[in-house]
């Protein structure tokens, strides 16, 4: 049956009937000069197959050494997700046959990882707290990456495969939750929530470019279903590598609904992993879940135990920044701004624009209203992120310093911002070069007010009247003939004049 094709249970009684578990696993690609265990570069978008030596490609007789630089980001996460430091942690080899894994295993770490039994505190979207327990982050390297040539680009249909091994051995760090349970009808959105804040932890920690859309932080969703009252856990699915906060919270209610149906038909769930589809929201069957025991783990024999002293271990603590929600709650009393307003800054990404736009010289206010608007509908018709808008924080203050001087309208400064995300160049070249600055000359003003009285008489005898709300057409028209560049305010102070 495909994706397309599958049944799915309506969403309440899904919620009726079943109890759902999460367990999600996040992967995220340390953002290191050089791979983990060899010297080869980790650049993002290189030519195929650029970055490779004996080590990363498994050439016989190649010894790995661990990255230095990777075990402390390694730790200052597992610090920042309040876990407990293993003083000896050791590699192991997992064997599994992928073609973009070339040594035919990864080297991780299974039984003794590095960071273990640790939590993170995280808000949903509507200011409900929620916990997260964490079971392990521990340390591994990426695979390759198999481009299938033909068909949709996956290995159905495809005619041939290619392998670019620039990816293999770059340094992971996977972060796995222990069994997210009693979140009910909440659970798809405890899983964005979940991995939004791990994202933001990650960030400030800087160990991570974090960007999803290019594979940096990537989340395992794993999900089950127990009929409601049960204590049993179902079986489980692991939908892999999504690759987008959305995509998170659709996979996750997408298993829900199709496993429910499975259920509720008399059938059994498969352990499996499964593919997520972006453009339909489904996901399809991969392979057979393995176990623990199929990977045949045992210690890596070419690499020692990390063995960490505690006084780096402490020194490294003194390291972490201040908490994403920490400095929210900082930020907002500075401002002065609601639960509201903040969650909404969090929600569509633009708080940390919005602090930059601030940091540059903005008002909280201007600042909030270009991100939360003007830019965010720039965005949506773009079809790119806020963050992506080619447009900087510093550009959107200098903007709104000139729309304060009174040397651009907010209609002005509109056209200005959409000339540089166009990359007309600065503010003030695209002001310059389009000829936007507000006219100030009032006698130029004050012929376009006589002549939009004169082509109006009715209007004049109005406003001659009495009836000063008569003035926004006189208004309106010269604005109209100054290409929007009059200021509308001194505009109607020589409309009331001449009708004195």
């Amino acid at each position: 049956m495909t994706a397309a094709a599958t049944e799915l249970l309506d969403y309440d009684q899904v919620i009726a009937e079943f109890d759902p578990v999460l367990g999600l696993e996040v992967h995220v690609e340390l953002g290191t000069a050089t791979k983990m265990f060899c010297g080869c570069p980790t650049a993002f978008g290189a030519e195929p197959n650029t970055q490779v030596c004996p080590v990363c490609i498994g050439l016989p007789g190649s010894l790995p050494v661990a990255n230095v630089k990777a075990i402390e980001s390694a730790i200052r996460i597992g610090l920042a997700l309040n876990c407990s430091i293993r003083p000896s942690s050791v590699f192991a080899r997992k064997n599994y046959f992928y073609p973009d894994q070339p040594k035919n295993y990864q080297i991780s770490q299974y039984d003794e990882p590095i960071a273990y039994d640790g939590f993170l505190e995280l808000l949903l979207p509507d200011g409900t707290p929620w916990r997260v327990e964490i079971e392990r982050a521990h340390m591994e390297e990426d695979t390759g990456k198999s481009l299938h040539i033909g068909g949709s680009g996956r290995i159905h249909g495809a005619s041939h495969s290619l392998l670019d091994y620039n990816r293999a051995g770059v340094p992971l760090v996977e972060i796995v939750t222990k069994p997210i349970v009693g979140a009910g009808e909440r659970a798809p959105e405890v899983a964005r929530a979940y991995v939004t804040a791990l994202r933001d932890l990650l960030k400030a920690l800087d160990v991570s470019d974090v960007r999803m859309d290019q594979g940096s932080l990537r989340c395992d969703a794993n999900v089950s279903l127990m009929p409601t009252g049960a204590s049993e856990f179902g079986t489980r699915t692991e939908t892999k590598n999504v690759n987008s906060l959305k995509s998170v919270e659709v996979a996750v209610r997408y298993e829900m609904r199709r496993q429910a149906a499975v259920l509720t038909a008399g059938g059994e769930v498969i352990q499996e992993t499964r593919h997520f589809h972006e453009a339909d929201g489904t996901t399809s069957p991969g392979r057979r879940k393995e176990t623990a025991e199929d990977y045949r783990y045992f210690p890596e024999p070419d690499l020692p135990p990390v063995q960490p002293d505690k006084s780096w271990i402490d020194e490294l603590g003194t390291t972490l920044p201040e908490m994403p929600w920490v400095r929210r709650a900082r930020i907002q009393g500075d401002w002065g701004v609601s639960d509201e307003v903040m969650r909404d800054l969090v929600n569509v990404g633009a708080l940390d624009l919005v602090i930059a736009t601030v940091d540059a010289g903005a008002g909280v206010e201007a600042a909030r209203g270009w991100w939360v608007s003007f830019l965010a509908q720039q965005a949506n018709s773009r079809e790119t992120e806020l963050a992506d808008l080619p447009i900087t924080p510093a550009q959107v203050a200098t903007i709104i310093g000139l729309v304060d001087e009174g040397k651009l309208t907010t209609k002005l400064a509109q056209q200005v911002a959409v000339g540089v995300l166009d990359g007309e160049g600065e503010p003030e070249q695209v002001v310059a070069d389009r000829g936007l600055e507000v006219v100030r000359d009032d006698s130029a003003l004050q012929k376009a007010v006589d002549e939009a009285l004169a082509n109006n008489p009715d209007i004049a005898d109005k406003i001659r009247g009495g009836k000063v709300a008569a003035a926004g057409k006189i208004v309106g028209d010269v604005m109209k003939a100054t290409r929007g560049q009059a200021d509308p305010a001194r505009v109607k102070e020589l409309v009331l004049a001449a009708c004195s």
